[in-house]
């Protein structure tokens, strides 16, 4: 279901938008909770789901810039992220750059999540630095988007492989990584905190002060790195194949694991 919200007469005020936004967060709301346990997957409902968690129905928004002017110099943010919450998807159509960056900031925001933009042009870079992780196309409308983003990828087709393969792998191997440089720290200062009981807590070394130094710089470097760097705890074919491994590092699975 399809819902389209924008600005077609002059006459369109905040009040309008304000009414407009009222009735139909009102019928999304009804249609949610009526619906709800009838929805239905080719036509029967899944076993896995009881009638009160059986899949909610699906809306999408649609909003065009001008609308969105209304709304963010009117105060009704909160109704509009009150509708988007409910929608499956929202496209806003016709939006200046600055409306862009005001519409992750809304979302990073007022929900408290963490927010990915994705653009290929100049009138994307304010959206990509609003948001947590910014990924810029490289394409025919020149290398703005990339020079201002986190990551770059040449074509849109990549952003699944960056995500559910690199992410995973990005997060498993930081995870590991990091506990890997607590261990080796722990274990050395245990050492020499246990030497203390030898000496009196004299406050004598046991290790020469220059290998203190390259104790973290250079002896045991380079195994938590290659770890961190080369590590797949599983392949590139499974994750693609089973997109809800992605969820294991939103719920920190794989460093409760660890």
């Amino acid at each position: 279901m399809e819902i389209t919200i924008s600005r077609t007469t002059s006459v369109f005020s905040q009040e309008t938008c304000e009414s407009l936004l009222n009735l139909t967060l009102e019928e999304v709301r009804k249609n949610y909770e009526v619906e709800k346990p009838w929805r239905r997957f080719f036509g029967i409902i899944p076993t896995s789901f009881s009638a009160s968690e059986a899949p909610s129905p699906e809306f999408g928004l649609v909003i065009d810039g001008q609308t969105l002017n209304v709304i963010f110099q009117g105060g009704l943010e909160e109704k509009f992220l009150a509708l988007t919450k409910h929608c499956r998807s929202v496209l806003c159509c016709r939006s200046t750059p600055l409306q862009k960056s005001m519409v992750a900031k809304l979302v990073r925001r007022q929900l408290k999540v963490m927010t990915l933009s994705i653009g290929d042009g100049a009138n994307d870079v304010s959206m990509i630095q609003a948001a947590d992780v910014g990924i810029g196309i490289s394409g025919q409308e020149g290398m703005q988007a990339v020079m201002a983003s986190d990551f770059a990828i040449s074509r849109f087709k990549h952003l699944k492989k960056l995500l559910l393969v690199h992410g995973h792998w990005c997060y498993a191997r930081l995870a590991k990584m990091v506990i890997y440089f607590f261990y080796k720290n722990v274990s050395y200062v245990n050492l020499l905190f246990w030497y203390q009981f030898f000496c009196g807590f004299s406050g004598s070394t046991m290790i020469d002060y220059w290998q203190m130094i390259f104790f973290n710089l250079f002896f045991t470097s380079m195994p938590p790195i290659l770890f961190g760097i080369l590590d797949r705890d599983v392949s590139a074919e499974t994750l693609l194949g089973l997109p809800e491994l992605y969820k294991n590092g939103q719920n920190s699975e794989v460093c409760l694991d660890c």
